[in-house]
């Protein structure tokens, strides 16, 4: 079983920035692809930012691209996202995935691939 452990998250104004960490326990059953998402009230989990491919590609949501920045430690097994500039909109309870699944493209995008969760951390974007 691997834990994901978060921390980062809070409220900030418009402009602001946060930073997000996840660490992953151990993958004792392969290797671990770990990534971001996003949920709002009535709107499907979304990706934000991940690497996929066996890790070889990165994926940023194009509504973030530019302000946040994704970053990862194969050693550590962890993953951080920084947020930048944030928005209003970026408002959400950002989660970490991880899946010892090599995804491609459309399938790396997809939550329901994705085994393990963290506990989710609430980001708030508001003035």
């Amino acid at each position: 079983q691997v834990e994901l452990t978060e921390s980062g998250g809070g409220s900030v104004q418009p402009g602001g920035s946060l930073r997000l960490s996840c660490v992953a326990s151990e993958f004792t059953h392969g290797t671990g692809y770990m990534g971001w998402f996003r949920q709002v009230p009535g709107k499907e989990r979304e990706a934000v930012a991940l690497n996929y491919n066996g890790g070889r590609s990165t994926y940023v949501a194009a509504s973030v691209k530019g302000r946040f920045t994704f970053s990862q430690d194969n050693v550590k097994s962890s993953v951080d996202l920084q947020m930048n500039s944030l928005k209003p909109e970026d408002t959400g309870v950002y989660f970490c995935a991880a899946t010892t699944l090599r995804l491609y493209a459309g399938g790396a995008l997809d939550p329901s691939n994705y085994v393990y969760w963290g506990q989710g951390t609430q980001v708030t974007v508001s003035s």
